[in-house]
């Protein structure tokens, strides 16, 4: 990418942001749909920070056994320390080891970036507990100060807390849903949290993700065989049901359902919708009803007209600069070309390319992530 990186770096010219860097990444066959991940992640400078803090704070690397994590934080590290502004880099390592860890991605088969998504945010959850719980397997595995600032705790029916452990992962990407269900006989309102770190949301032509997100949080009545039991009506009842967000998480990533089983086809059809996604997003479905301002800085984009084959890429923003990456490829973009992946109000359009995962960062300065 010789030509392609000093391209970019002409094209930014003194407005290169001081000390950072636009690598690509050398797709293994199929690997796009991990490669835009880690684009967007990268450009998710919270996550990043705290990535490299954590690898800085690591013991002897001979001494750490290789995990997804140290890979990750290896990646990063590695395009973070690069003597160039632009380049390409093989995460060969990386890579390796997901295919390792998970065998739904060692194939060639065209693979899904949310289910990626997913897989490595829970994956580095489960390795950051496992590490703190051996930490301190004679000590309680958290510090409850810590854990309450966070608004991190599931009130058990009986009265019990269980706190779970908050690691920087969660910290980043984590919020609360809670689940209320109302009695339409005794009017009283049953509150189940629980936690996500992503919302996926159902879509719908000519829409927007406001609406997809109004929709998510839109009353359902549970009727006929649906009916709620009441604990105390004793028996089932008719009921309404709502979900919202309780804590708006700092990095809010949603994924849009475009891939839909079709039971007249009996497979998956692609949903070529045009969703309008904002760069400035305002959250209003949350407990509080209070508005929770969000800044759109990376779109994982599909492209292609089928969910079995097709490209991803991912749109970045960086330093008030819109990036395009496509695996090895780099280039600096307008901000109106995000608005082409919002995708076709027609059924059948030339354009396949779609926003799929969308990730925005809170601009409010309380959820500074400590």
């Amino acid at each position: 990418m010789g030509a392609a990186g000093s391209k970019l770096e002409k094209a930014l010219g003194d407005q290169f942001p001081e000390g950072e860097r636009y690598f690509g990444l050398e797709n293994f066959g199929n690997t796009c749909y991990c490669n835009s991940v880690l684009q967007a992640l990268y450009f998710c400078v919270p996550f990043r920070e705290q990535l490299l803090e954590y690898y800085g704070n690591g013991k002897n690397p001979v001494d750490v056994e290789e995990n997804l994590l140290t890979c990750l934080a290896e990646l990063f590290m590695q395009i973070s320390t690069q003597k160039k502004k632009t380049g390409v880099i093989a995460p060969k390592r990386f890579v390796q080891r997901v295919k390792k860890e998970n065998e739904l991605f060692r194939g060639y088969m065209h693979q899904d970036a949310h289910e990626f998504l997913n897989f490595l945010l829970n994956e580095l959850v489960d390795i950051l507990e496992k590490e703190a719980n051996a930490a301190k397997s004679s000590k309680d595995s958290s510090s409850p100060v810590e854990k309450i600032a966070n608004g991190i705790h599931v009130a058990q029916a009986n009265g019990m807390r269980k706190e779970p452990l908050v690691t920087w992962v969660h910290k980043n990407f984590q919020g609360i849903l809670t689940n209320e269900t109302k009695c339409l006989r005794c009017e009283t309102v049953t509150a189940r949290d629980e936690t996500f770190l992503d919302l996926s949301l159902d879509i719908e032509q000519n829409s927007s993700i406001t609406s997809c997100l109004k929709n998510f949080s839109s009353t359902e009545t549970l009727n006929a065989e649906d009916k709620f039991f009441c604990d105390k009506c004793c028996s089932l009842q008719e009921a309404q049901k709502r979900m919202k967000i309780k804590k708006p998480p700092h990095i809010l990533v949603t994924h849009l359902k475009r891939f839909k089983y079709m039971e007249q086809l009996g497979r998956y059809k692609k949903l070529s919708y045009r969703v309008v996604f904002p760069l400035e997003l305002k959250l209003t479905n949350t407990v509080e009803d209070a508005d929770c301002e969000y800044s759109l800085f990376a779109v994982v984009v599909h492209v292609g007209s089928g969910p079995n084959h097709g490209h991803y890429v991912s749109l970045v923003k960086s330093h008030n600069h819109w990036l395009f990456f496509d695996d090895e490829n780099v280039e600096m973009i307008e901000e109106s070309a995000v608005q082409t992946a919002f995708g076709s109000a027609q059924e059948y359009a030339s354009n396949t390319d779609h926003g799929y995962i969308l990730f925005y960062e809170s601009l409010a300065a309380n959820s500074v992530i400590v």
